[in-house]
């Protein structure tokens, strides 16, 4: 029997018609799933060529997420306030304890591009 065990965060873009996966990580916790995703955001964000932001706590799981060309003005500071503001990080954590999908979708409607941010309870594991 299998159960399910971990949790899985994802990074992708779609152009309303395509979707396509940026990257992706499965991690023991919640937390390292939600951290991976914050980190990700800002380095969309910061790659975006705005000053970048100290990344205090580095991860060994998983590869950081392509970058992606923002045509958009807010796009980038959506993702960055996203990640560091608090009210937000906590609706995500509830999200995932209570078993349900952390999502988080910015536009940049110049192109319309579209980057979901996604973190999810679950990965098979044997037994």
């Amino acid at each position: 029997m299998r159960r399910v065990t971990g949790y899985a965060a994802e990074v992708t873009v779609s152009n309303g018609q395509r979707f396509a996966s940026l990257g992706g990580v499965v991690v023991r916790n919640r937390r390292l799933a939600l951290l991976w995703l914050r980190r990700q955001a800002l380095r969309l964000a910061n790659g975006h060529g705005l000053p970048l932001a100290p990344e205090p706590v580095r991860l060994s799981v998983g590869e950081d997420v392509r970058p992606v060309h923002f045509h958009g003005a807010h796009a980038p500071e959506e993702l960055r306030h996203w990640a560091t503001h608090g009210p937000h990080q906590d609706h995500a954590i509830r999200a995932l304890e209570a078993g349900f999908p952390a999502l988080f979708t910015v536009l940049d409607p110049a192109v319309g591009l579209s980057l979901t941010l996604a973190g999810w309870r679950g990965r098979p594991a044997d037994r």
